[in-house]
Order: C-alpha cells, then structure tokens, then sequence
C-alpha cells in the first residue's frame, strides 16, 4: 500500500509513550464485534496507531489489516501473526473490494475525513458487514483526583485541543453515521495506576503536546503538586475508568 501525503499528526512525536501509557480495549468489545460480523475472516483496524484495537480483533479474525497514516506510531506496535500493518490513510486503505467483514476505528474516526472513510468501509467491506467506531472522554478516579484533571484539561490546555475533540465530548452522538445501526453493550475501560503512570498517560494528550510545543513549558507541571496531594503515596495503586462511546452499523 502507498504512504499518505499530509494528514493531522498529533501523536508521532510521542509515540512511544502513546504505546506504554494508553489503556487497553475490554476483551468484551471484540468479542461483541466478532459475534455481529457475518464472517470471521478478515478485519481492518484503520487509524490503528500503535495496534491496540489490531491485536484485540487477532483473537478473533483470522486477518487483520491494521493501517494508520502515521510510521511512527506503527513502529511501536506490537507484532503479531495475524495483523499486517502498513501505512495508509483511512480515506484511501489501499484494500481490495469487499475484502473484509468488520471494519474498526479506535478513537480515531474524529480525525478522518468521514465522508471518504465511510465510503471507503463500504467498498471495502462485504455485504452485511459491520462498521464499528468509538471513542472515550476523561478518565475517572476518584471526586478529588478528577477534579485535577478536569482543570487542567479545560483551564490550562483547553485552548490547545484540536477542534476535533469535542466530537469525543460529544461522544460521537453527532457524527453522521450512515449505516444502520446495533445496539452494543455498555463497555469500559479499566487500569490500575499509580501516579507516575497516570502523569505519563496525561502528556500524552495532543493539548499537553501542542501547549509544549507553543509555550516551552509542561502544563502538566502545574497540577503535579496537587494531584500529589490528592492521589496519597506515589506508588499507590488506584483504578483508572473510561467509558466507552460506541457506534456499531451494518452495510447494506
């Protein structure tokens, strides 16, 4: 497959700590997707990034095709037998006709042009095939430890989101999606950090990226003080959650 021209990249310069600090996907999610795809054969995780979703579908497809715009990104995925990785844009996979039974997008579909992906996950897909998309907003820890984070996300890097974030906001209640749609079941995400690793996880948010870049400095510095305050010893375990926001449909 051909590599892709510009695209909106706000991860390469990070990605291995996009890699270490990003949760993981719920088991429950893929099984769910396979159960609704009317074959097991092959599946394209676009916009896969470092292929979280990619190896998540590889228990359960015999294929997986896993493309993302971004090399960096891709040289932090994990291999596996299953999943072919290359690099491509969502608009354009580079994918035969009607090759594949279920394609996925992790918390990416924002960024696409979705008209083009849409038609492209048509013509990709087979009939009846699933198109599954989703995202996920703030995390939630604990009422003092959220509000933290809440401040420093709106307050202090606010102004550096991408405008395309509110659709994660919104949890893509206002994306048009143009298939008929499943109803999945409620899902989440869970991890056990301790703080280190949630101050990781939170520069690896685009805004934290962007204001760095901007002004020379780490907006995360601002509130290390009192998400120490708030979180108890450093090395103290607690549970991370994030809700799932998922739009499943099937081709016609």
């Amino acid at each position: 497959m051909a590599g892709v021209g510009r695209f909106a990249d706000h991860f390469s310069g990070h990605a291995p700590d996009y890699a270490r600090f990003r949760p993981d996907y719920p088991p429950r999610l893929f099984s769910y997707l396979a159960e609704v795809s009317p074959g097991r054969r092959a599946a394209w995780d676009c916009g896969t990034g470092n292929g979280q979703a990619a190896l998540g579908l590889a228990r359960h497809f015999e294929r997986v095709f896993a493309t993302d715009p971004s090399e960096k990104q891709l040289a932090q995925a994990r291999t596996h037998r299953r999943v072919a990785y290359s690099v491509a844009a969502a608009e354009d996979s580079g994918l035969p006709d009607g090759s594949v039974e279920l394609v996925t997008a992790a918390q990416a579909a924002h960024w696409f042009d979705r008209d083009r992906f849409w038609s492209e996950s048509r013509r990709v897909a087979v009939k009846g095939g699933v198109v599954a998309v989703w995202c996920y907003d703030l995390l939630r820890i604990a009422p003092a430890i959220d509000a933290v984070i809440r401040h420093l996300y709106s307050d202090i890097v606010g102004s550096y989101w991408p405008p395309e974030r509110v659709l994660t906001e919104e949890r893509y209640r206002t994306i048009g999606f143009p298939f008929p749609e499943l109803e999945p079941p409620p899902l989440r995400m869970s991890k056990r950090w301790t703080l280190p690793d949630l101050l990781g996880y939170l520069h690896t948010w685009s805004s934290v990226q962007r204001y760095m870049a901007a002004r020379g400095e780490d907006p995360v510095e601002a509130v290390r003080l009192d998400l120490a305050r708030v979180w108890g010893p450093a090395e103290q375990a607690r549970r991370a959650v994030w809700d799932l926001a998922l739009r499943v449909g099937r081709t016609a």
